[in-house]
């Protein structure tokens, strides 16, 4: 617990506490551990506070600005960095770096991006690639995966069946099946990608899910997915994951139209 000033010239007692809201009211609350304080800078500079070219303030301005120690400050602008958010210029200072170098992949960067994840496009690029992905592991999976891993997807898709109402549940149920799909394509670069796209894919699930007037399209078709692959079809196998990201599409497409800014009265 610190004292902070109220804005009347007041000191009052706060609380410690885990910020997930880079935008809190800086002048009247602090995070004060690291992590938090990464949190903040990255939301502010997602949140166009530092943009995108511009420099963020000399770090004893940092410093005053979020309440904490230069060593703070230097840790966390070396996370930053190493997430390609940022990137620091001898004798100059920290320049926020292009979006394009930010590593959108990750989930952190995923976390602070937050709602603005849909001005990234992000969200379409993680479609593209399942379209190219997708469909050969499933076919892959047709003719290699295990009983064991053939009955890890039916799980999933069961849970999916089960959660149906509870979006998060459902999604993260989403998610384990199309972890599943590519482990049971026993092909070596699939199951890199899989650490690698995780979190995106959930975002991208989560969008769509969340959207979804109906989720029992989804459901048979996932299951539609299994029975191929308990009998080993796989024209069956990739035509099922062909149209379960045709079902995504329609569903992501309707998500961007909701998440799209208002147009500004004039």
């Amino acid at each position: 617990m610190e004292r902070q000033g109220d804005g009347s010239g007041r000191k009052v007692a706060v609380e410690e506490q885990d910020y997930s809201n880079g935008a809190e009211e800086r002048g009247q609350r602090r995070p004060r551990v690291q992590k938090n304080v990464t949190r903040a800078i990255a939301s502010d500079i997602c949140a166009d506070v530092f943009p995108v070219g511009s420099f963020l303030p000399r770090e004893n301005d940092l410093c005053e600005r979020y309440g904490v120690s230069r060593t703070v400050i230097r840790e966390t602008l070396k996370v930053l960095e190493s997430k390609g958010m940022v990137r620091g210029r001898s004798r100059v200072g920290t320049i926020v770096c292009n979006k394009d170098e930010w590593n959108i992949l990750d989930s952190q960067v995923l976390e602070w991006i937050g709602e603005r994840i849909f001005e990234f496009d992000l969200l379409n690029c993680v479609l593209e690639a399942r379209r190219a992905i997708e469909p050969a592991a499933a076919e892959f999976a047709a003719e290699r995966a295990t009983v064991q891993e053939i009955a890890d997807l039916e799980r999933a898709w069961q849970a999916m069946r089960d959660g149906e109402r509870d979006v998060v549940g459902f999604t993260d149920a989403d998610v384990a099946f199309h972890t599943c799909l590519l482990k049971a394509s026993h092909n070596q670069v699939f199951l890199q990608l899989v650490g690698i796209i995780q979190a995106a894919l959930k975002f991208s699930l989560y969008a769509s899910n969340e959207v979804a007037e109906r989720r029992d399209e989804a459901i048979d078709i996932h299951g539609e997915l299994v029975e191929a692959l308990r009998l080993r079809d796989k024209a069956r196998a990739r035509d099922c994951s062909t149209r379960m990201l045709d079902l995504a599409a329609r569903d992501l497409k309707l998500a961007v139209e909701r998440h799209r800014p208002a147009p500004s009265a004039r």
